[in-house]
């Protein structure tokens, strides 16, 4: 058995393996609207356009002091996905969404950087606060119906998204 991982690094990571990996959640409120945010004309991907909070998971997500386990010669850091969406929603638009989130898809995508992604969608519901604006990352933002998404210039997907979690949180 080899030994527990000193550092994080991707220099052994093979090649020809994908590692950027994005989420995104579609924030529901009781009242059967969901958050979009206006992306900066700043932004690599899709500036201008309207879409959902999310983020890019760090190596700072990734403490080597602080794994949640340690699983043999493994170190495991549980609900890294739920406490990225828990972060970016916070840091984007400054609300609380709860902790239960329900899986919406999967996309895989190359940025016009030519860096490739998989990105994974989510919902949860609102929980409490205002909305405060991300500085420099979002210039616009909306809580919006099934309908009311199609007034908005949105990335492709989201007013699909927008109805799909509206169907999943009505039905519960």
């Amino acid at each position: 058995m080899s030994e527990i991982p000193q550092k994080i690094s991707i220099e052994k990571a093979k090649k020809d393996k994908l590692f950027y990996f994005v989420a995104n959640v579609i924030v529901y409120r009781d009242d059967g609207r969901c958050l979009i945010l206006k992306r900066s004309d700043k932004e690599v991907a899709h500036p201008g356009k309207y879409c959902v909070p999310g983020g890019k998971l760090e190596w700072s997500d990734y403490d080597i002091n602080n794994p949640t386990r340690i699983n043999g010669n493994i170190l495991d850091y549980e609900d890294a996905v739920e406490k990225l969406l828990i972060r970016e929603v916070k840091e984007e638009a400054g609300i609380i969404i709860d902790k239960h989130f329900k899986y919406i898809n999967s996309i895989g995508f190359i940025r016009p950087d030519e860096v490739p992604a998989i990105l994974l969608k989510f919902a949860a519901r609102y929980v409490s606060g205002e909305i405060i604006l991300e500085k420099g990352s979002f210039t616009d933002y909306a809580w919006v119906n099934s309908e009311e998404i199609k007034e908005y210039s949105c990335i492709k997907g989201v007013p699909e998204e927008i109805e799909k979690t509206i169907e999943l949180f009505r039905k519960h």
